[in-house]
């Protein structure tokens, strides 16, 4: 069975604030729980408007105490920001918290532009700041298990809070030089097909192919993050595309990062560009008609486990419905405090008879 997860950007919808970006993620990673998603992941970002997370551990927390069996983690952190160390002692704190819940989901990207990144910095001497992203990852895996020698200094190092297990590590990326690394170090690996959605295929092929067993994991497990835009017909799941694609089209031909536009001003924007078919799935969108669960895995061979990623959906809701994967739209920008989640869900489709799915430990990312 392919399972389903949420993979998490926090976006700002027109006409509202990132703190209602905030609230409405956490009353989607409610929704995701009761609906039996296997996990919920955040991503990282800094200095976007369009997105309100620059701190998923933060996040991950809260979403921790709203929830009670997803797994929740970060999609991802953002390593070569940060020490090793305070990323181990962070994630073991969730983990102390919410113990078989926590992903330490890793990644190498900025998550901002030049600048941001180099405002971040560790280190602001003139070597590349990512030279050393696998020596990094190396040590962070050392703090986290405890695989220092005993003749290395940090060996001493008594990481807190100490208690059985720890967080679940996977490797993030969008490109052949991630998959490699992953391979190599014997890491669970999830890939952005909704970023590099041309090198998904050889992306995750090589990294089966070349996968090393390591303590933590006996064989090659992969996910691929997917954009999905669901709805009961293609007319109407070409509609909600409108969104993305405006939103799209401003970043990349004006260097525009505005809060995501809604349906009616996307159409309103775009014209005759609106009525256009193809371009979600040249950028990694999938369309999901009529509750067909296969339908959004055209061009992708399934391994496992989907992510819907909800990039730029701020107008749109994620639900499970007879076993699909759906992207619900709610009312203009979506952000509404005074109904759940779940009522905004069945008004909008009052036909469609929600069910929960248990929750079941398996592979995750596709």
């Amino acid at each position: 069975m392919i399972k389903l997860s949420v993979l998490d950007q926090s976006p700002v919808s027109d006409g509202y604030t990132s703190a209602d970006a905030l609230r409405n993620t956490i009353e989607l990673a409610k929704l995701a729980d009761r609906l039996g998603y296997e996990r919920y992941w955040i991503a990282e970002h800094h200095a976007i408007v369009t997105l309100a997370s620059p701190a998923p551990e933060i996040l991950i927390a809260r979403i921790g105490a709203e929830t009670s069996g997803i797994r929740i983690g970060s999609g991802g952190v953002l390593l070569p920001h940060y020490s090793p160390l305070k990323v181990v002692e962070t994630f073991r704190m969730l983990h102390a918290m919410y113990p078989g819940r926590i992903d330490l989901g890793i990644g190498r990207a900025p998550g901002g532009s030049g600048l941001e990144a180099f405002a971040l910095r560790r280190d602001r001497s003139e070597r590349i700041q990512n030279d050393d992203f696998e020596e990094q990852l190396t040590e962070l895996l050392a703090f986290l298990y405890h695989e220092f020698p005993s003749d290395h200094p940090f060996a001493r190092i008594k990481v807190s809070p100490e208690m059985p297990g720890a967080p679940e590590v996977w490797l993030l990326g969008s490109s052949a030089w991630s998959s490699a690394l992953a391979a190599k170090m014997g890491l669970p690996y999830a890939f952005a097909h909704f970023i590099s959605p041309e090198e998904t295929s050889a992306a995750v092929k090589f990294y089966r192919a070349n996968f090393r067993a390591s303590k933590r994991l006996a064989r090659a497990r992969a996910i691929v993050a997917l954009g999905v835009i669901c709805a009961n017909t293609e007319a109407e799941a070409k509609r909600l595309f409108t969104s993305t694609q405006l939103h799209i089209r401003r970043i990349r031909l004006q260097g525009k990062r505005l809060p995501v536009p809604t349906v009616e001003q996307s159409i309103a924007e775009l014209g005759d560009a609106a009525r256009r078919s193809g371009g979600a799935r040249r950028r990694g969108m999938a369309a999901l008609c009529g509750g067909r669960a296969g339908a959004g895995a055209r061009g992708t061979r399934a391994h496992g486990e989907r992510f819907t990623d909800r990039r730029s959906h701020g107008h749109r809701r994620v639900a499970r419905l007879r076993g699909a994967a759906a992207v619900v739209p709610a009312s203009r920008g979506g952000v509404q405090h005074s109904h759940s989640l779940v009522e905004r869900v069945k008004r909008t489709l009052p036909l469609v008879k929600l069910n929960p799915i248990h929750l079941r430990k398996t592979d995750r990312r596709v």
